[in-house]
This record gives structure tokens, C-alpha cells and sequence, in this order.
């Protein structure tokens, strides 16, 4: 079997790499080719578009870049049209995916779609397009079910990938020593994106917030898990500048695990935060103009999926704070920093919040691995076709 998957951003490389081996598990002599990043061509996907040649953030920024996305994509498109793959796989990233569904699906390539775009927050009259050209759109977050069914679409919740992956193995001692860290100090994350816009945009506020804690006499030391979709060198030159105490990672679990508190980006990475059960600030801030463009299309007042998720129960609970666009100074990321690097009630409050949100997001304890059940469902689809009477997959 052929599978085209498309993956555009860290945590869909992440998602992409799992789903290679748990398709392998089924069907052992596939293949697997299309766009994804390091992640996705360790697991054996054979890469014909880099997710860093692509992974662009706003509305504004996508227009200097569009020539070379726009190159890219007819590659990946003609490369499915001559080899016309059994079934393609396309996890996140809408501007992209949803463009290349509807030119898979006109050469006749099931589609399949693997964590939802934010169809439910912005943009809603996507849901056409999907209930157009996918075959069936698997769900990570509970609430996601209920809206695609509500506009037909086929759709099978399979549980966060996130929220079932085992916790990191190495302890606060063994995490010191690896990354040059101090035990004794406490630690707070830096997250401030994936790609390498999001970091411009948001590292620098960051930075200053950091700044201003050390000349308030705080003795912190800051940790900074690099994306796979990021070079440590070009990280390393953005940090060039600042004078505190930042060592980088490559674990981003293990550093929230581990850390007093984080100053996170708005996007997967809060839920990893959660997941952590380490209290966190939510900040984002885009170009001005991308910002005044998108904030019209958007129609929630929240952006953090772990207040999203806490919302669905409560309307308009927010259980982390978010500070976005020109609410985000290094002085608002430090005062609310404030209410949750000590013990007291704030901490105590967001940290019993958190632990609510994990039982949310980890509602299936028995249902098997999400990623795993996302290849169950794409097989069984496939299997209703003649492809299943070629004897493709393994029995299960």
C-alpha cells in the first residue's frame, strides 16, 4: 500500500511519525511519502516537501511566501496524481490540507483528515469543503464530535495523542545534570512557538519578562524545549542577545514536568502544558495586521485549548490566563507570573483547574492508544473497498 500524508507543524510531525508506525502495524509493507518533518522521515516517511519550507504563520506572511508554498504544493499534487496512493492522511495545518483534499479527492484518492482545523472557532464555512472532500475526519477533543455530526460529516473521536503517551522517565536530578541546570533553583519553561515567525513574534516579550523577574531579584533559571521544526542554531542566535541564564532542551514534556511554572504559546504546547500539570500563562502575538484581518473571523473570545476544553463544560470558564497581542508585555506575562510561582490559592486553583482539564482530555483510559485508533479507523475504511480484497492488511 501507498499512504500520502501531509504534516505542516511540530506537533502534526509528532502525530505523523506515530501514525507511520501504527499503519505499518497494519498493513507491513507500506509506504509512506508526502510532507511532514524530521519526526515523520525518521519513522520512514520519504519527505517531498519539508514542513519548514511551508509552515508560515498569518494571514500577512503567507502572501511574501506564496510563490514558494504554491510550488511545493503542485509538487506534492503531481506526485499523488502519478502515483496515486491507496489513501492519503492529512493531520492539521487547514490552509494547506483543506486546498490539497479537494485536489485529491478529484483524482479520486480517499482522504482522510486527522486533527480537526478549528473549523468550530473561526472560519466555520470550512465544514463544506470537509464534508466535500473527506472521508471521514477523526477528532482528538470530545466536544469536536458533536459539531461535525451536527453538519453530516463522518466523524470518530479517538482521544488527545498527547493525553496518552507515557510520562517522561527521567527525574529532576537526571534532567539537571543533562542540560546543565541547577537542581536546588526552580525552573520556568519558555514556549513561545514552533515555527520560526511565532518565535520572532513572541521570544523577545518573553526575554524582557525574564529580565524584568531577575531585576526583581528572583533567581530563576529558564529552560527552552526546541520544536522539532526549529534549528538550535537559529535558536541559539535569538537568545543571542539576552544575558540570562537559558539552557535548551529537546523534551517538551519533560521540561513542563519539571518546571515551576511556563510562559507557553498559544497552540498544541498548552495542552502538553496541562498534560504536565505545570501552571502556565498563555501569550501570542502576531504581525498588526494579520491580527486585524483574523480577529474578525474568529468567533471566541478564547484562544488556549485548555480553557476551550474547560468551557465546554462551564461557558466562558477560563482556567489559565491569556495575554495576546497588545495584552501581552513583559509586565502582564510577570504579574501573572506572580500569582502562580508561589504557594497560595491561585496556584492551588489553577493546578486543581489543570488536573480537571487531564481527566477531560483523558476520558478513554481503556479505548487503546489514539494514533492506534486512528489507523484502525482509516484500515477499516479502506478495507470496505477492493483494496481489502488484495489482502493488504494484516488480520486484527
Amino acid at each position: 500500500m501507498n499512504f500520502l500524508l501531509s504534516a505542516g507543524e511540530a506537533s502534526g510531525d509528532t502525530y505523523g511519525a506515530q501514525l507511520v508506525e501504527a499503519l505499518r502495524q497494519l498493513a507491513p509493507e507500506a509506504n509512506f511519502f508526502g510532507m511532514g518533518g524530521e519526526k515523520m522521515r525518521a519513522a520512514g516517511c520519504d519527505l517531498l516537501v519539508h514542513a519548514n519550507e511551508v509552515a508560515v504563520v498569518g494571514l500577512v506572511e503567507v502572501l511574501t511566501h506564496l510563490p514558494g508554498i504554491r510550488r511545493r504544493f503542485k509538487h506534492l499534487v503531481a506526485e499523488a496524481a502519478q502515483c496515486k496512493p491507496d489513501a492519503a492522511v492529512l493531520i492539521d495545518f487547514p490552509d494547506f490540507n483543506l486546498r490539497l483534499a479537494r485536489e485529491l479527492h478529484r483524482l479520486g484518492i480517499p482522504v482522510f483528515y486527522f486533527v480537526s482545523p478549528q473549523v468550530w472557532a473561526w472560519r466555520s464555512g470550512r465544514v463544506k469543503q470537509i464534508k466535500k472532500y473527506v472521508r471521514k475526519m477523526i477528532v482528538i477533543f470530545p466536544f469536536e464530535q458533536d459539531f461535525y455530526k451536527q453538519h453530516g460529516v463522518d466523524v470518530c473521536y479517538v482521544g488527545h495523542p498527547l493525553a496518552y503517551a507515557p510520562a517522561p522517565q527521567i527525574s529532576r536530578e537526571e534532567f539537571a545534570a543533562k542540560y546543565g541546570l541547577n537542581a536546588e533553583k526552580q525552573w520556568i519553561a519558555l514556549l513561545p512557538g514552533s515555527r520560526k515567525k511565532e518565535v520572532r513574534l513572541n521570544l523577545p516579550v518573553i526575554l524582557e519578562a525574564a529580565a524584568l523577574l531577575r531585576k526583581q531579584g528572583t533567581d530563576f533559571e529558564y529552560v527552552l524545549p526546541v520544536a522539532s521544526t526549529l534549528d538550535h542554531e537559529w535558536l541559539r542566535a535569538q537568545l543571542a542577545a539576552s544575558q540570562l541564564p537559558i539552557k535548551l532542551t529537546d523534551n517538551a514534556r519533560a521540561t513542563l514536568m519539571h518546571a515551576r511554572a511556563g510562559v507557553v504559546a498559544s497552540g498544541t504546547a498548552t495542552v502538553e502544558a496541562a498534560l504536565a500539570g505545570t501552571p502556565f500563562v498563555v501569550v501570542y502575538r502576531l504581525a498588526p495586521l494579520t491580527w486585524l484581518l483574523g480577529r474578525r473571523l474568529v468567533r471566541l473570545d478564547t484562544f488556549a485549548m485548555p480553557n476551550l476544553i474547560a468551557g465546554s463544560l462551564i461557558a466562558g470558564r477560563k482556567i489559565v490566563p491569556e495575554l495576546i497581542q497588545g495584552g501581552f508585555t513583559p509586565e502582564t506575562v510577570v504579574r501573572e507570573l506572580a500569582k502562580i510561582l508561589p504557594d497560595g490559592p491561585a496556584r492551588e486553583q489553577m493546578l486543581a483547574d489543570i488536573q480537571q482539564v487531564q481527566g477531560l482530555l483523558r476520558d478513554r483510559p481503556d479505548a487503546g492508544a489514539p494514533v492506534a485508533r486512528a489507523a484502525q479507523e482509516i484500515t477499516d475504511s479502506l478495507k470496505k473497498t477492493a483494496v481489502y480484497g488484495r489482502g493488504r492488511f494484516n488480520a486484527s
